[in-house]
């Protein structure tokens, strides 16, 4: 994928381009290398990983340990370090192949995410030599494991409330205070803190478990992702030396928010790869399961719900890629050779902070959905631990809630939106394009109206309110809905006449895919819409907000007819099939 000059994407700039007019990459553009390190990969996950999913549930820490350090043996923990210091320095488009394999089993997949994602780019990004050149190595080959805290009990969305406190004493640095929920406490070697210097500039350190004053409390008993190691961090005159400061005296909100950003888009890409685990094994027993003399497979609601865990995988699957294949392109305009090459690097994945937040809620949302699925399907058996369901729809709660909450991310997405529509470099929403007609693809002209609606209503947010939208945070949300389903939407459908055109052998099932993707958004565009209008105008301005979005309005069709092909397809592979692997 190569963007010229006059293409080059910024975030949040696909709502004013039509369809398939930008880039945009697909899982079925990934090269040799990234596919043989995903196989790679998907092989270490089955032969080290899910054969030791009942021990790895029963928090057996050194067996996460052990498994990371093998993890490392096969660079895999070392895909984002620089070559420099003993990593691979590959595309992320490759971390997200990875991270597909190893979200078939969460707890583990929670660890390794802490470990390679929040845990050592932070040092990657923001580290100076003498710091990338002690940790870097070791956090490759797993010889040291990272975790990253930043939460406090008082402080969790409010991150910038934190109390931890940091004073330089006599060459050192005094850290005192108390972070909660630190995944990988209880083994990890290093630490990525936060803490405000003096009480006041907040800012991130570098802390060993070995430093005097640090110590960890007792595994909290959770939900789910009971195999990871979740602690409280305690720091009682935690002393360690003055060159351990990360990124420099007050950089802490910049290292923290940049950092969950890359953490977002990633748990977008493993929700789309536990939802493939999820579509399996619910094929699998709705298959064996008979009831009335038929295999559940067979009953039309059931159907419905098979298709619609494999609509929410493609579409996620698409949304991800597309967003990842940006965030290649802009990093590989920057250069590790250069002295500002991992602030550059940060600023090029922050210009798709938008971008990257709604990969983390749709997926997240998507994969929740896909585990309700899986639990009714499997009716009475799904409620017992004895089966699959009742495991995955524990694990995947935390999606929510975890790299900031859905609900702050969705403030995010509409905020920062917002923010780049305003001054005369911002993005054209004050004279949004029309749509082009797209009558031969039923699944692209869905998208091009849901964007044409979307630009609508943004810009009546704009008129009316602009950030102060963000006062009104129920509206705010309807906003960010909106935006997500047309990134969505056109994401799938873009990537579907691209399988179409290139006569890829499941081109007509991710035809079927887009399609009910795009009538079933239209819908909830059309509820959405009006109930956001209603926030904002009132009287007649209301009507001609509502009398917009019923303008051309396209006839629905028939979905039953659809989703039933592609149960078929699914039925007859026992897979999600469009995949790469």
């Amino acid at each position: 994928m190569v963007i010229s000059e006059a293409q080059l994407v910024r975030g949040g700039s696909f709502l004013f381009h039509p369809a398939g007019s930008l880039p945009q990459a697909t899982p079925e553009d990934c090269d040799a290398e990234a596919l043989a390190i995903a196989e790679a990969a998907r092989d270490f996950v089955d032969g080290e990983v899910m054969p030791r999913d009942e021990a790895i549930d029963h928090l057996d820490l050194d067996l996460t340990r052990d498994l990371l350090r093998k993890a490392g043996e096969l660079g895999i923990l070392g895909i984002e370090i620089p070559e420099a210091y003993g990593g691979l320095d590959l595309e992320k488009k490759t971390a997200l192949l990875v991270l597909e394999q190893m979200a078939r089993q969460a707890s583990f997949s929670t660890s390794y995410g802490a470990h390679t994602s929040i845990g050592t780019l932070p040092i990657v990004y923001f580290g100076n030599e003498a710091q990338k050149a002690k940790y870097l190595p070791k956090l490759a080959t797993g010889e040291w494991l990272a975790a990253y805290a930043l939460t406090e009990a008082g402080s969790g969305s409010d991150a910038l409330g934190a109390k931890t406190t940091a004073v330089l004493e006599d060459g050192h640095w005094v850290l005192n205070g108390t972070k909660a929920w630190i995944t990988n406490a209880g083994f990890a070697d290093v630490f990525v803190v936060f803490a405000k210097i003096n009480g006041t500039h907040f800012s991130a350190f570098i802390v060993e478990r070995t430093d005097p004053g640090l110590s960890t409390g007792a595994e909290e008993k959770k939900m789910g992702i009971k195999g990871s190691s979740t602690r409280t961090v305690i720091l009682e005159n935690c002393r360690i030396p003055e060159d351990r400061l990360l990124g420099g005296k007050g950089k802490g909100a910049r290292i923290a928010f940049g950092i969950l950003n890359v953490g977002r888009f990633k748990l977008g890409a493993s929700s789309a790869g536990a939802g493939k685990r999820v579509l399996e094994y619910t094929l699998k027993y709705a298959g064996e399961r008979h009831q009335f003399g038929k295999p559940l497979t067979a009953f039309g609601l059931i159907r419905q719900k098979l298709a619609n865990m494999a609509v929410r995988i493609f579409v996620g699957e698409s949304m991800n890629f597309r967003t990842i294949g940006y965030l290649d392109e802009a990093l590989a305009r920057t250069s590790w050779e250069s002295e500002t090459g991992g602030t550059d690097k940060m600023k090029a994945i922050e210009e798709f902070a938008v971008e990257a937040s709604m990969a983390k809620v749709w997926g997240s949302e998507a994969l929740w959905a896909t585990a309700d699925d899986a639990v009714q399907s499997f009716g009475g058996a799904g409620f017992s631990a004895e089966y699959p369901a009742e495991k995955i729809y524990r694990d995947c709660r935390i999606n929510r809630i975890f790299e900031g909450t859905n609900e702050i991310n969705r403030l995010l997405i509409a905020g920062t939106f917002l923010k780049r529509c305003g001054g005369p470099d911002g993005l054209p929403l004050a004279e949004p394009p029309a749509p082009p007609s797209r009558a031969e693809d039923p699944a692209l002209d869905l998208a091009e109206r849901i964007k044409a609606q979307a630009r609508m209503l943004a810009a009546l947010v704009q008129r009316e309110q602009g950030p102060k939208i963000l006062d009104n945070q129920e509206a705010a949300a309807r906003l960010s809905n909106l935006l997500m389903e047309a990134y969505a939407t056109e994401s799938a459908a873009i990537r579907a006449a691209r399988m179409a055109a290139s006569g890829h052998r499941w081109a007509g099932l991710a035809g079927d895919l887009a399609l009910v993707q795009a009538q079933e958004a239209w819908a909830r565009v059309q509820a959405e819409g009006a109930l956001l209008a209603a926030e904002l105008v009132e009287g007649e301005a209301l009507d001609a907000v509502l009398a917009g979005l019923r303008d051309g309005a396209p006839r629905p069709r028939p979905l039953a007819p659809v989703r039933a092909r592609i149960a078929e397809a699914l039925v007859a592979q026992g897979r999600y099939p469009v995949t790469t692997l």
